[in-house]
């Protein structure tokens, strides 16, 4: 998932949200600044917290903590509802933008059933996305079909008893590797992207998709023919993979003339068509 599928936001106000056990979970520290004029929304969702505790209200025990980006990037633990809890959580909450933001959280909520009922819908909606940050059509539709084969290969790593996340960004890291010769994490420091939130694939030329997403869909040919059962095994086969997709850029390397790896960025993309317009 995008740094943009996990923000939403309400009358300017940013939204923190994850897919977590086939639902949309809510920051509730961000409702209740959106709601409210706290000063410290912490403070006052855990003295709410503590009143409906003291109600006997199931709402604070259906809450989860999970672990969401904070201000500097890093992941913390935070208190999230799903969209029933937040109702719940709303009412408890004296506001009068509590109906308004009722109305939008059930349009949210809408929105994602009939995603998934029509998963279109969903890349029409990152589509736009894309487009309202200024990135071409073209290099669009790659992000896009790389995003349906990177869903694919964890799709299929889940089948071979792949779990957790740790261990994605294990074999990930072993497809680029073998395919630029560095792990994701290099590569953003070569790009200059500092921040955790920043996808690497946002900032990637066109070449650069199309190899990752080379890599990446040979690695689940391969493991779907040979079905590893281990994680050891399954580092191999994205080493394969990667092998694959890192052969071919280095041909296109020399047919070119110049490196497919690139130290551009969005960012930097962005920055100069600014300087351009002034």
């Amino acid at each position: 998932m995008s740094a943009s599928d996990k923000i939403i936001v309400f009358e300017s106000k940013k939204i923190r949200r994850i897919y977590h056990n086939d639902e949309w979970w809510f920051s509730v520290v961000d409702v209740v600044s959106a709601l409210t004029d706290s000063k410290d929304a912490g403070a006052y969702w855990r003295k709410l917290k503590q009143r409906l505790t003291e109600e006997g209200s199931q709402v604070v025990t259906n809450c989860h903590g999970l672990k969401l980006a904070a201000l500097d990037g890093k992941l913390r633990e935070s208190d999230c509802a799903n969209t029933k809890g937040m109702f719940r959580i709303i009412q408890s909450i004296p506001s009068p933008k509590a109906e308004p933001f009722k109305q939008w959280l059930a349009e949210v909520g809408h929105e994602r059933v009939l995603e998934i009922e029509n998963p279109e819908l969903a890349q029409e909606r990152m589509k736009k996305l894309y487009e309202q940050k200024g990135y071409p059509k073209d290099w669009i539709d790659k992000r896009l079909r790389g995003i349906a084969i990177r869903q694919n290969l964890t799709d299929e790593w889940r089948e071979r008893g792949v779990e957790n996340e740790r261990d994605f960004a294990i074999l990930t890291s072993e497809i680029s590797r073998a395919t630029f010769g560095m792990t994701p994490s290099e590569y953003k420091n070569m790009k200059g992207l500092s921040k955790k939130n920043e996808n690497l694939r946002d900032h990637m030329t066109d070449l650069e998709l199309i190899f990752t997403m080379l890599g990446e869909k040979v690695t689940t040919e391969i493991s779907k023919k040979e079905k590893p059962e281990t994680l050891e095994k399954n580092k191999k086969v994205a080493k394969r993979g990667g092998r694959v997709a890192g052969k071919a850029r280095k041909d296109t390397e020399k047919e070119l003339g110049y490196s497919v790896i690139s130290r551009k960025n969005y960012l930097q993309v962005e920055n100069n068509k600014k300087k351009k317009k002034k």
